[in-house]
């Protein structure tokens, strides 16, 4: 009984002994460091709140349309031949978007269609080939190994291919019939135009809080960044519903083999070599975006992790070059500026709970806790507005509510993926490429 008395005396010691240095020495060293971090924070959202400034402005310019760029036809005497490319793994939907491509109002002597196949279910294999005996200008490429992801489909296509322009479509992409003739007209207007990207618009938008969360992401960057590129008639590829010029291709070597996002690496590429990206503004497409919430997160990091690394990779290039006037260089970074939005987000998120839990103890101000964080949102809310705008110019904007449910919801979830990815790339840590969920089945929005 003693003992144990004696152990519980020297405890009570050794806590007040603590208790005297926390108040002597640790409390002070909390002080210092609840300052360094309160500091961060404030740096970090005075950049934030310039960001949101910035997206602000180009939202506002992406309200009053740019009518000096105007589609030209297509000349009845000047057609090329085109090969349209649909890379796919699994994915039957792909023989949708076939059919779609069969009914282009374009010659049919002047155009073929290759299906990449890289299925490892046979089945699918099966009725790709299938559909392909059916259809003369159909033909299914079938690799031995999947080596390269999507990129090492399109090199692997680009052997057999005919077409001095080559188009591309995702598996669940759905073009009109006159998509091929307008998206090959700049390029034969003007021999400098290497590559011309159509806007994508989504059959599935209503489907869910996901599918308008995801939807509304890649409005952003194509009714508001794309939209500021097109008035300096500038752009970038974004993977699906784009043509590239094959001499241009074959002469900067092909599309990356592994690369997550070879649009954006190849179009830093061509900017590099100064050539023309088109924006094709009025030339829609709609495809599918990820309706499970899992499937979204998996898309976002893939997209960060691709695009980090392809600026990593020509940053240096891009800056230092001799031959790009500054308007191309800024240009050029206008596809991956939106990432430093995450970053910064997650920086703010960070500094502020260490800043939270640093300070001195005490009650907390609930409505002086409210207004800041009201009135720090406000400020850091260009995205948010952003978001407004592209519902609006997509005709979307009664879904406005549900934009923002899922923004502060999935969408903080979305964040931590997005700044995983790019950790990931940072690091140069490896990545795989996640095959998506898609319901061709589901009905039309249209």
């Amino acid at each position: 009984m003693v003992a144990i008395i004696s152990i519980i005396d020297l405890v009570r010691e050794a806590n007040i002994a603590f208790l005297r240095w926390n108040l002597e020495h640790g409390r002070p060293i909390l002080d210092r460091l609840h300052l360094v971090f309160d500091k961060i924070f404030y740096f970090f959202l005075a950049i934030m709140i310039g960001l949101s400034i910035f997206y602000l402005i180009l939202s506002i310019i992406s309200l009053f349309p740019d009518r000096k760029n105007k589609e030209r036809a297509l000349s009845a005497d000047n057609i090329p031949f085109v090969t349209i490319q649909i890379p796919t793994r699994n994915e039957l939907i792909a023989l949708r978007c076939a059919e779609k491509c069969l009914e282009f109002d374009y010659p049919k002597d002047k155009y073929e269609i290759l299906i990449g196949d890289d299925s490892n279910d046979g089945e699918v294999s099966r009725k790709l080939r299938e559909f392909a005996d059916l259809h003369s200008m159909v033909s299914v490429i079938k690799r031995k190994e999947n080596i390269g992801f999507k990129p090492g489909n399109l090199n692997n296509m680009l052997k057999r291919s005919n077409g001095e322009i080559i188009v591309i479509f995702d598996s669940d992409f759905t073009p009109e019939a006159d998509f091929l003739k307008r998206i090959v007209a700049p390029m034969v207007h003007d021999k400098n135009v290497s590559a011309v990207q159509a806007r994508w618009n989504f059959n599935n938008f209503s489907q869910n809080t996901v599918t308008v969360l995801s939807s509304t992401i890649v409005y952003v960057f194509h009714h508001i960044v794309l939209s500021f590129m097109d008035r300096f008639r500038s752009g970038s590829l974004c993977g699906s519903a784009e043509a590239v010029r094959k001499s241009d291709l074959i002469r900067l070597g092909g599309w990356r083999s592994g690369s997550l996002t070879e649009d954006v690496e190849y179009s830093l590429r061509l900017y590099k070599e100064n050539k023309k990206i088109i924006y094709l503004a009025g030339l829609e497409c709609y495809s599918e975006v990820p309706y499970k919430a899992k499937d979204l997160y998996k898309q976002q990091m893939r997209w960060a992790y691709g695009v980090v690394a392809a600026y990593i990779s020509h940053s240096k290039d891009l800056v230092f070059s001799k031959t790009l006037s500054i308007k191309k260089k800024l240009l050029s970074f206008c596809a991956g500026f939106g990432y430093s939005l995450p970053i910064m987000i997650m920086s703010l998120f960070l500094f502020g709970l260490l800043s939270f839990v640093t300070d001195r103890p005490g009650p907390i101000d609930i409505p002086k806790f409210v207004s800041e964080t009201g009135r720090n949102v406000l400020l850091t809310s260009g995205l948010i507005a952003a978001s407004f705008v592209s519902l609006y110019k997509a005709k979307k904007l009664k879904y406005s509510f549900r934009m923002i449910l899922a923004s502060f919801s999935i969408g903080i979830v979305t964040t931590f993926y997005v700044n995983k990815g790019i950790f990931k790339s940072v690091m140069k840590r490896p990545m795989e490429w996640y095959l998506l969920n898609k319901n061709a089945d589901y009905a039309s929005d249209r």
